[in-house]
């Protein structure tokens, strides 16, 4: 598989892909190892979220991983492992070594009775071990459904009990900076409210007590001990499913996205290569976990199919400094380095001091995932980390896409602060406003939908595909609805809004939050902000910012001054009507702010919250409704 490298050759593709995308997609795919090939490319049907990718076609996704890339990138290093604590020693795994060590686990999980379509629970800190239980539940065609390691024990039990999972792989306990969080025990706790798990497998971590149940629980060493490393693969369809991955719902049950393996396994390695412009002796690092789906398809999958180098890190980018990612970028001279703007702007708050002592030279290219990344942040983000060199591919897609769908190529596209840019070849992004009328041309703002289909897109929710189809297919007829508001430039750049129902509308007047959020931020002393709409006995809708500030201010001051801020930078329509600071947002661990509770609160709704299981700190909650402005 060849990257594009030039903007010339990625208007061609593109065009390519627009005009007959089944040619376009066959060419990429024909680089992969297939035990049989595909009878027709693709068949699609929007209405009931119905799509078929290379056909009956056979192949298993970690042939394509070590087969393909054994016999010349079998001493090369796959992943490093830097742990959470910089004295512990990082770990270089080969590919050899991690083909050797998937195969002795595929034996473990097999002898433990799992078999093609069983479902396995994935609940670990971010080792090697955890990718080598996703590449073994693919080898021999098992189900994996990763939960991040930081979920509550009723939100573990209700995705093992909605996938009816057979298997939890964990570890005796998580090192998380300064803490060590006794993951086995909230495993235990979960599995009181369980009926299908039959076996659970813990990695030694943190060597603290726990409790082994005889029968049901086996350490990973002792599984391991007599396996061989030899395993042959399991033949899957292409249609057949490589993961299941949970997202929060808006009615609070979580929906598990299912992504199957032919498909996903040929756009998370095309983008990765395109997007980052890996290049062979390239180091490339994601901050994400692989609880969540970046961490899947840019830690895992993506760079290993494209035989890359991928760093896998364990801990938080503040322990036990707040230099830690820069530290890390040049212990390893890091090429491409991929966060999210919470991070960013939680390092920015620290100013440049944590930086005076990293060179980052070996930086070609940084990138930015989980939400719009304001303009401030933007800046801040390539000129100190990036040092004005490095392209930032600003990234936008979603678990339900599987991969990256409108970025720049890095130094391909030119930048434009706080703009994914172009859809990638394959994409077919419309704007359409709330009657589903498409709007064409540029400067034009609406709802983003995505036309026709590519690879990765969504195959269902995992036993209830009536939800996804009403979730993701049933507002606009032929199209896929992403639920993110999009504005389109004078340069046909694609600028998001954030989601659509962040979209408020004061006086017949509508604007995204994501506006008048980065208006606040022009503020010097704002490090972040969060609006929502709440009911407005005048306009309809009234705009409620929280703010969280760098430095003990007086509140009225620098109230007036964020209100003028706005004014001058959008307009006297967009300024808050009410301004609460805080001390923080409430955020899911992959960095997404949990706009409902803030709808909740602004509305002097504080009742009826809906699950808050899944937020980083979920004790802001009580400090935002304790302050929030009646």
């Amino acid at each position: 598989m060849k990257r594009i490298k030039t903007l010339s050759e990625y208007f061609k593709k593109y065009e390519l892909s627009e005009k007959d995308p089944e040619k376009f997609w066959s060419e990429i795919a024909y680089s992969f190892i297939w035990k049989k090939k595909w009878d027709n490319v693709l068949e699609s049907d929007f209405e009931n979220a119905d799509f078929k990718w290379f056909k009956n076609a056979q192949l298993n996704i970690t042939e394509n991983i070590f087969e393909r890339n054994l016999s010349e990138r079998g001493d090369k290093t796959a992943i490093i492992w830097e742990p959470n604590d910089p004295k512990e020693s990082p770990i270089y795994m080969s590919y050899k070594e991690l083909y050797k060590q998937t195969c002795t686990f595929s034996n473990a999980l097999k002898s433990k009775g799992i078999k093609k379509g069983d479902r396995v629970i994935i609940y670990m800190p971010m080792v090697p071990e955890a990718a080598i239980a996703m590449l073994a539940c693919a080898r021999v065609g098992a189900v994996h459904s990763v939960v991040f390691a930081g979920f509550s024990a009723a939100s573990l039990a209700d995705r093992i009990n909605d996938c009816e999972a057979k298997m939890v792989l964990t570890s005796d306990g998580n090192f998380r900076g300064n803490k060590t969080i006794p993951v086995k025990d909230v495993v235990d706790e979960a599995l009181e409210k369980c009926s299908s798990i039959e076996s659970v497998i813990v990695l030694e971590r943190t060597k603290q007590n726990i409790n082994i149940k005889d029968g049901r629980d086996f350490w990973w060493h002792e599984c391991i001990e007599d396996e061989s490393n030899i395993c042959d693969s399991e033949v899957m369809d292409s249609e057949d499913l490589l993961f299941i991955l949970y997202t929060s719902g808006s009615t609070g049950k979580p929906k598990g996205v299912v992504h199957s393996s032919a498909g996903y396994m040929v756009y998370s390695s095309y983008t990765f290569l395109n997007v980052f412009q890996y290049d062979e002796e390239d180091i490339y690092w994601c901050t994400a976990d692989v609880g969540w789906i970046t961490g899947h398809s840019y830690i895992v999958y993506g760079p290993l199919l494209c035989g890359a180098t991928t760093v896998m890190f364990e801990g938080v980018p503040t322990y036990p400094n707040v230099s830690r990612f820069w530290d890390i970028v040049d212990k390893y001279k890091i090429n491409q380095f991929y966060t999210a703007p919470t991070a960013i702007r939680a390092l920015q708050a620290h100013g440049l001091e944590p930086l005076k002592n990293n060179s980052l030279d070996s930086l070609k290219v940084i990138g930015s995932v989980g939400e719009p990344i304001n303009e401030e942040a933007w800046h801040w983000y390539h000129d100190n980390v990036g040092k004005g060199k490095c392209p930032l591919v600003d990234t936008w897609w979603q678990t339900e896409t599987g991969g990256i769908m409108i970025s720049a190529l890095a130094g391909i596209t030119p930048n434009k602060p706080a703009h994914a840019s172009l859809p990638l070849p394959g994409i077919m992004p419309v704007i359409v406003d709330a009657d589903g009328n498409e709007l064409n041309g540029n400067n034009v703002q609406g709802n983003l939908c995505i036309k026709s289909p590519w690879p990765s897109i969504i195959r269902t929710t995992y036993g209830d595909h009536e939800r996804c189809i009403n979730t993701y297919f049933s507002n606009y007829k032929g199209m896929y609805f992403t639920g993110d508001g999009v504005k389109r430039d004078h340069d046909g750049y694609l600028r998001i809004l954030g989601r659509v129902d962040d979209v408020i509308n004061v006086s017949g007047h509508r604007m995204g939050t994501a506006e008048v959020e980065n208006a606040i931020n022009e503020h010097e002393d704002v490090i972040e902000s969060a609006v929502v709409g709440y009911p407005h006995d005048i306009k309809g809708e009234g705009i409620y910012a929280y703010v969280i500030v760098g430095t003990k201010l007086n509140d009225d001051k620098i109230k007036d001054e964020i209100i003028n801020v706005v004014r001058k930078v959008i307009g006297p329509i967009a300024k808050p009507d009410k301004i609460q600071i805080v001390s923080g947002l409430p955020k899911t661990r992959s960095g997404k702010i949990m706009r409902r509770i803030l709808r909740k609160v602004a509305s002097n709704d504080f009742q009826n919250l809906g699950d808050t299981s899944t937020l980083l700190n979920p004790d802001i909650v009580t400090e935002i409704i304790d302050g929030a402005i009646i």
